[in-house]
């Protein structure tokens, strides 16, 4: 199989899909693999690093496009990408299809077998591909929120785990998964009063295990999230529904209620935001605003700010994935595993994912049934 690794050109998304240690096996295997020069600067990793493992570089991502079956990437395409897409390839990287109608559409027109990493989950619902970029990003909400806080950067002045004889911070963290249960991680390290919210009791009771009494859990409804927004003084939105938008978990009027200098974190801004005044995605270059005197960050691609961690926790978990999609093809590797098969997102023009079709009021194609055909072909 020809395999494809662009550039990404997402705003400081310096991350890439592959590792050459990734190459080295696929290559072994009897596999092409393309990528676009300069695709590993951000991680570290030169174009001699890949060649030497067993790549051929090319100068432009039309010439990847061009030649690669399969193309792979870290984040969604975006619109500058979109022209560069042959009919019926196929794709495997982040897609957030949800609340990207746009790319969404593309995919249908141009018949792309999509396979979204965060899709994929295990019958215990897991996300394995998802995960590592969840622990990274979760981390990293605390260490950018506790940047924020700093009177300088717009927030209230607040040591995140204070001193002796003063207070620390109010972390307040919505949705105890990966994402949350890392930044309670890092916020109860540092020192801070750690709350957790979720819906789900058996995962409550998880948290308050693992944690042993170090971070405080309450179940999350509305009249219990008013109460603890209003005296957070960092608040983290950690909710993922699969393949789904993100419920708004945090109203308009509970952010007015918040203290002038606090700091919201939204993880969830990939899905659509899990707070209801995140109305835009910010980047790394200009990540954050104020709103009714509280400081918002949204930035869609978090990790893409630390490649040498992100890069190799990625590509970890998406190279057994990959080396099965190029060993058996796509639809055989799909099919033999009903947990890979959730990952497919579009395919033959298609939306393949019942969130994803209800998003955009489509009738939901079952993936065995559209990928039968591309089995008998392949």
């Amino acid at each position: 199989m020809k395999i494809g690794i662009p550039k990404e050109i997402k705003n400081n998304e310096n991350r890439v899909a592959i590792t050459p240690a990734g190459v080295y096996a696929l290559h072994k295997l009897g596999h092409d693999v393309l990528i676009e020069q300069s695709a590993g600067e951000g991680s570290g990793i030169t174009d001699g690093a890949y060649e030497a493992a067993g790549a051929a570089t090319l100068p432009e991502a039309a010439a990847v496009y061009d030649a690669a079956d399969l193309i792979v990437k870290v984040k969604e395409p975006i619109e500058p990408e979109y022209q560069y897409f042959k009919e019926g390839q196929s794709l495997f990287a982040y897609l957030h299809l949800a609340p990207n109608p746009g790319l969404t559409a593309l995919l249908q027109k141009k018949k792309i077998t999509a396979i979204a990493y965060e899709t994929v989950q295990l019958p215990g619902g897991a996300h394995p591909l998802l995960s590592p970029m969840s622990e990274v990003a979760g981390r990293m909400s605390v260490q950018v929120g506790a940047d924020l806080l700093q009177k300088y950067k717009g927030g209230e002045g607040i040591l995140l785990g204070g001193v002796p004889g003063v207070r620390c911070a109010e972390v307040l963290i919505i949705g105890g998964g990966v994402v949350g249960a890392n930044a309670a991680k890092m916020a109860s390290g540092l020192g801070a009063h750690v709350t957790v919210m979720d819906l789900s009791k058996d995962r409550l009771n998880y948290l308050d295990d693992i944690f042993a009494g170090r971070v405080a859990t309450m179940l999350y409804d509305e009249y219990n999230a008013a109460e603890m927004v209003e005296t957070a003084d960092l608040l983290v939105g950690a909710v993922l529904v699969t393949g789904a938008k993100a419920p708004k978990t945090v109203s308009e009027d509970m952010v007015k209620s918040m203290k002038k200098g606090a700091v919201i974190v939204d993880v969830a801004i990939d899905q659509g935001g899990s707070i209801a005044t995140i109305d835009r995605v910010t980047t790394h270059d200009n990540p954050c605003y104020e709103k009714y005197g509280v400081v918002h960050y949204s930035v869609a691609n978090m990790p893409g700010a630390v490649p040498k961690t992100s890069t190799w926790a990625l590509t970890g978990a998406t190279l057994p994935y990959l080396t099965r999609l190029a060993e058996k093809g796509v639809a055989k590797a799909l099919l033999e595993d009903k947990s890979f098969l959730s990952g497919l997102n579009t395919h033959n023009g298609c939306i393949t994912c019942a969130p994803i079709a209800e998003c955009f009021n489509q009738d939901c194609v079952p993936a065995e049934k559209s990928l039968a055909g591309m089995q008998r072909t392949a």
